[in-house]
């Protein structure tokens, strides 16, 4: 056997060499520089989206902060309620309407009167206060505490702020007085940051903005935002789809965590304390394992006020960004940590990169294309004329196109390929395609040969159908015929069955030849079922159409025939012979008799009895046969 390769081969893996060895070295420079360029890139947009997140966050609480300020200075608001009740209502509307994130904003006094505002259009505050639908705001009175007619209500507004409904609540469970945030500020004797703690209404973990009054430091104005609200202003997912944002307190303990997963574990421990804060120890990974870097990088200058560190956190580079938030003096201590894998900071990056490469690796591959296309000139025509050689012998014969080359004597054999294969199109119109495909093929000269086996036939007859040609013009018969077969054609194959021949309005169909089958059958049950519902619902167009109805009636036997190709030298054709096709053609006939569909003998009984339903008739004397026949009636598949 002689070594040989193709022409293009050849050329091509020269031609490569040569490009790979210049090449080779100036896309790795490139490589390298781009992927510098891309971390510094990715870092820079980091630091960017980073500090605008940590802006907004610290919009949210510096317009808390402007609210409480503001209403520490009305005079309006010192005295308790019910003075001056709605004029304090419309003031806390417009101030939840200004500050979007907050939850709630409230006024508490020394004698236990307390009047809070609350943002109910998120579903969960609906759902914790019970508000009817359609509440956007619900306003909570207690007043008069001292006196024998004690104020405690709820009242639910809409959108517009009208009246929905109004209902009476307990005030004895709830204090003013008794909150951490009116404490503090009693404690301190001005502004003060309070929380996380559990809201005394909502009972929802929140963080507190709260001031005393102007004119009277026992009067206590106060805003909150919960902090599920803070986790979503911490959404870094801007950044990317695994970056996470967080935030901890003076003492290293976790506040408020963008990952929804540890916020609820967070306001689950939250919950289970209303009396104020619970720590939470940063010390172990099951918050977020970067965590303690980030509580030791807080006390380094070089980070501390928004510097970008690198760190290796569960094998992976990680990108940390740490700044302050701290508000007017509020939250002392308090720094939002980013991190962001630092393969998502330099992914765009690197396929920009990699599209770069591909883009050098397209050019090597044009040259290459280039060094081989005079061969590939000839060899592509070659191999599709050898493909559409291979489609022709397994019977891919729908029309195509004639191959085209600059090549005459390729042009000539691709002409008379098309023609063999359009030959053998209108060869397989009249012949069955199995006994076509293995007529042509050389490896199998002996496949028609006439042999004895077992088969399953079905014939098919139209009940009067010599009427129906004289009521009818050839045209329409024919065309309703056509319609006919084709259903049928189509049936039969489905089911793994061939057409051997048409007889005027009939057919003749075969299981197990020349295609193997070993339910041959339980398959021909099927097809005449399946045949005789398809026939059903063409009558109904027929009818519907003007068309005669094709009222069919079927025969089917199973057992031995010789089949093959039989008839003279010259000319034969592929069909079955014997007693089997005979009694499949009779039971045919014997439906006018019994006015019945489809007949089988007792060999189809006996074997798809356990899978089809069958009606007895008797034994039948067949017409030119000695024995008689057991009939049957297939009815339809059994339901078990």
């Amino acid at each position: 056997m002689h070594w040989s390769k193709p022409l293009r081969l050849h050329l091509g893996v020269l031609v490569v060499a040569s490009l790979l060895c210049t090449s080779t070295p100036i896309i790795w420079l490139a490589f390298r520089q781009g992927s510098d360029a891309a971390v510094s890139a990715g870092v820079q947009q980091m630091r960017e989206m980073s500090l605008r997140l940590i802006e907004g966050y610290r919009n949210t609480l510096q317009g808390g902060t402007e609210a409480v300020a503001l209403a520490s200075t009305l005079p309006l608001l010192a005295s308790p309620p019910p003075q001056d009740i709605a004029a304090k209502q419309q003031f806390f509307l417009e101030v939840l309407r200004n500050v979007p994130n907050a939850t709630s904003v409230y006024t508490g006094y020394p004698d236990g009167s307390y009047l809070q505002v609350i943002n109910a259009q998120r579903q969960d505050v609906r759902r914790i206060l019970a508000a009817p639908d359609g509440t956007a705001f619900a306003i909570r009175t207690i007043a008069r505490r001292q006196g024998p007619d004690v104020i405690s209500t709820f009242r639910f507004l809409d959108l517009q702020a009208r009246p929905i409904t109004e209902r009476d609540v307990d005030y004895a469970s709830f204090d003013p007085r008794q909150r951490p945030w009116y404490q503090s500020v009693i404690q301190h004797g001005e502004e003060v940051s309070v929380g996380p703690y559990v809201a005394g209404t909502l009972q929802l973990p929140t963080l507190t903005i709260a001031a005393p009054m102007r004119d009277d430091d026992q009067v206590v104005v106060g805003i909150n935002i919960h902090l599920m609200t803070v986790s979503r202003l911490l959404d870094a997912q801007e950044i990317s789809p695994r970056a996470r944002a967080y935030i901890i307190d003076d003492a290293d303990d976790l506040i408020a965590h963008s990952d929804p997963a540890i916020m609820d574990r967070l306001l689950g421990i939250w919950s289970k304390n209303a009396d104020g804060a619970v720590a939470v120890d940063t010390t172990t990974d099951s918050y977020d394992a970067s965590l303690e870097t980030v509580a030791r990088l807080r006390r380094d200058p070089a980070f501390a006020n928004g510097g970008v560190a690198r760190i290796d956190l569960d094998g992976e580079r990680q990108i940390l960004q740490i700044a302050p938030v701290g508000v007017s003096g509020l939250f002392k201590g308090n720094v939002a940590a980013i991190v962001v894998p630092l393969e998502d900071l330099v992914a765009e990056a690197n396929r920009l990169l990699l599209h770069n490469l591909l883009i050098a690796a397209a050019f090597v591959i044009a040259g290459v294309a280039a060094s081989v296309m005079l061969s590939r000139m000839v060899s592509r025509s070659l191999y599709r004329l050898a493909d559409e050689a291979r489609r022709i012998g397994d019977l891919d014969v729908s029309e195509k196109g004639v191959s085209h080359s600059f090549i005459s004597e390729i042009n000539t054999l691709a002409a008379a390929l098309a023609a063999s294969r359009h030959a053998i199109s209108q060869f397989a119109l009249y012949v069955p395609r199995e006994v076509v495909r293995r007529i042509i093929d050389p490896r199998a000269r002996t496949a028609v040969k006439a042999q004895r086996q077992d088969v399953t036939v079905l014939f098919t007859d139209i009940r009067d159908f010599t009427t129906i040609s004289e009521q009818h013009s050839p045209e329409d018969v024919v065309d309703t015929l056509s319609a006919y077969f084709e259903i049928l054609n189509t049936i039969a194959e489905r089911n793994g069955g061939t057409v051997v021949q048409y007889l005027g309005d009939s057919i003749f169909v075969m299981w197990n030849a020349p295609v193997p089958d070993a339910r041959h059958a339980e398959n021909g049950c099927r097809c005449a079922l399946a045949m005789k519902a398809a026939v059903d619902d063409l009558n109904e167009a027929n009818l519907k159409n003007g068309r005669p109805a094709l009222i069919t009636r079927f025969g089917l036997h199973t057992g031995p025939a010789v089949v093959g190709s039989f008839g003279a030298i010259s000319r034969q054709q592929y069909t079955a012979m014997g007693d089997t096709i005979n009694v499949a053609s009779r039971l045919e006939g014997l439906n006018k008799d019994f006015n019945t569909s489809i007949l089988v003998s007792a060999a189809i009984h006996d074997t798809v009895a356990d899978r089809f339903d069958l009606r007895p008739l008797g034994l039948v004397q067949l017409k030119g046969r000695a024995e008689k026949v057991d009939l049957w009636e297939l009815v339809g598949e059994s339901c078990d």
